[in-house]
């Protein structure tokens, strides 16, 4: 199949959830993923609003690429930022990059910084969209196109689940999709600047994220497991 088919076939996906999930948002990291689908949402002008997650430690070229999205497709991007005060709580507690010392400090780390942003985000939404293929990690082999989200309840899609990195970087190129600098030097995967690193040739496309992490830990403040932490950390109303 074509890559034309290919992003056919997403973009009646896409059409499908801003008919009946309305309204629908689509959660981007800036990733090259999250780029193809935003690139679909302008080119076809579908009702569907697009948010990124700022944490406080993003790469200066990430913050380029929202700028630079904005002005190429002209559209609003929403960025959502972490609460200042649980951010001081944790650090008074744990230091800045407390994070390295253990899985569960990363794990809350990623909850402030991540998914209490993400819930603000996803307040009264129809249904939320991301970038997540089942090639990316060992955390994502069972990826769904669609699913439900127990924790915000609401449905969740993932429109390239089954989709390869080289037919995302074949749409990229074929539609001149603007993306994240970094890529260019070795980071197929791009978080917060202090848990991301570039990959050696043969290293698996996450690699570099968390890579002090056992692979079946490395996954990104937006899924399940933070998510529970983030709720159970706005039911004790504290960060410690």
């Amino acid at each position: 199949m074509s890559i034309d088919q290919r992003a056919c076939e997403v973009t009646t996906l896409l059409e499908r959830i801003a008919v009946r999930h309305a309204p629908a948002v689509f959660a981007s990291s800036l990733g090259a993923e999250d780029m193809v689908l935003t690139d679909l949402v302008a080119r076809h002008g579908l009702p569907i609003a697009i948010f990124t997650l700022d944490t406080g430690r993003l790469p200066a070229e990430t913050h380029e690429l929202i700028d630079r999205v904005r002005e190429h497709y002209s559209l609003p991007i929403e960025v959502y930022c972490p609460d200042a005060r649980a951010l001081e709580a944790y650090a008074l507690v744990h230091g800045v990059n407390g994070f390295y010392r253990s899985r569960e400090l990363r794990e809350r780390c990623c909850a402030i910084r991540k998914a209490a942003p993400l819930a603000r985000a996803l307040a009264k939404r129809g249904a939320w969209i991301t970038g997540q293929r089942r090639a990316q990690s060992v955390t994502r082999r069972n990826l769904a196109v669609e699913e439900f989200d127990t924790v915000h309840d609401l449905p969740k899609f993932n429109p390239l689940a089954d989709w390869t990195e080289l037919e995302v970087w074949a749409y990229i190129r074929a539609n001149d999709v603007p993306t994240n600098a970094l890529h260019g030097r070795g980071y197929p995967s791009i978080g917060c600047a202090p848990c991301t690193r570039a990959i050696q040739p043969g290293e698996d496309i996450r690699a570099g994220r968390w890579w002090w992490e056992h692979p079946e830990h490395r996954e990104c403040g937006l899924n399940r497991p933070q998510l529970d932490i983030a709720v159970k950390l706005a039911r004790e109303g504290a960060v410690s």
